[in-house]
């Protein structure tokens, strides 16, 4: 990597601040941990003369517990994210998500934010400027090619924060504030299918704080993932479930989402289907089914695409029956 680039660093004391700060320079980006956009600056993918530092905004790292459901602050870490047991107990998708990332020095300065609005990755983008300038760059940065799929006209580089598909799961909504309004919306709509801008937050907009509604307490929840290495690695793919189920065993509700995959977190379509059913073989291979048709992972990783299509197929699968057999079974 090279050296880092000049810049000029803000360290504003409120959000109403930093809005304002990035409402001034269109060019200016936000840091709070930085363990993405910093190896990005010493890449030369990102040249941004302003920084905005959240370092200093009260408020940001806290988390708050309702009646009605939980405030996480965007600015909170991922290591007392994954630690706080009061988090774990109600959502364990979450915590194992968090527990997830990186390893355990970056989690102690990542941050909720920073992994939602983590850049999207591929072996064609993420590489050192000379690299990248002689093999004529990308369409996702400085090129009009993109060397995954030549023919076509979008980005194909991956999503792989891995708490995205934890919230999605538990109903989550994001507080999303600039210096023209504050709105709240569900994650969900936080996304967009296109690598080279997968983000639908406004240029001059700071994301405040995640909403996790009660109504996610009853459920079970879990997050697996694959990467090459044991540790330290992005998602080859990963896959979140919040599951309920009846006093038969039946499963009362079921939501599935995946990172790793697609330009986005995706939210796997038709699982009210298996609504009523157990989880047994033949629920299993619809849910196998469900995830292969839906994926799309491209070359965008050292992996075979087709490999991480079976991959995600098989940690839903075995996470699907792992959050709905007894708890004295035997986990696959």
């Amino acid at each position: 990597m090279d050296s880092m680039p000049a810049f000029i660093l803000k360290r504003p004391t409120s959000v109403a601040e930093a809005a304002a700060l990035l409402a001034g320079d269109p060019q200016a980006r936000l840091i709070a941990g930085g363990t993405d956009l910093i190896p990005n600056l010493r890449r030369g993918i990102e040249r941004p003369p302003v920084l905005v530092d959240l370092g200093d905004v009260a408020g940001l790292d806290t988390i708050s517990f309702t009646p009605d459901g939980t405030w996480i602050g965007a600015a909170v870490r991922l290591s007392r994210l994954a630690a706080d047991a009061s988090i774990g107990a109600a959502w364990p998708a979450l915590a194992q998500a968090a527990g997830s990332v990186a390893g355990p020095g970056h989690r102690t300065v990542a941050s909720v934010g920073g992994n939602l609005c983590l850049d999207t990755r591929c072996v064609f983008y993420n590489q050192s400027e000379w690299w990248r300038a002689s093999n004529h760059y990308c369409l996702k940065r400085g090129g009009d090619t993109c060397h995954v799929a030549p023919q076509g006209a979008r980005c194909h580089a991956a999503f792989s924060g891995d708490l995205a598909p934890a919230l999605l799961v538990l109903d989550a909504e994001v507080e999303l504030v600039s210096s023209r309004a504050t709105r709240r919306i569900p994650l969900a709509d936080l996304y967009r299918d296109d690598g080279a801008a997968h983000l639908t937050i406004a240029r001059d907009e700071v994301l405040t704080r995640v909403w996790v509604p009660a109504a996610a307490n009853g459920r079970a929840s879990g997050y697996r993932k694959a990467r090459a290495r044991a540790a330290m690695d992005f998602p080859l793919a990963g896959v979140a479930c919040s599951v309920a189920v009846g006093d038969d065993g039946s499963i009362r509700t079921l939501r599935v989402a995946l990172t790793g995959t697609n330009s986005h977190p995706l939210v796997l379509a038709g699982t009210d289907a298996l609504a009523g059913r157990i989880a047994d073989d033949e629920t299993l291979a619809t849910l196998g089914k469900l995830v292969q048709k839906q994926v799309s992972p491209m070359r965008t990783t050292v992996t075979q695409s087709n490999y991480r299509r079976q991959v995600a197929a098989v940690l839903a699968q075995r996470l699907l029956q792992s959050l709905t057999q007894p708890a004295d079974a035997p986990v696959a």
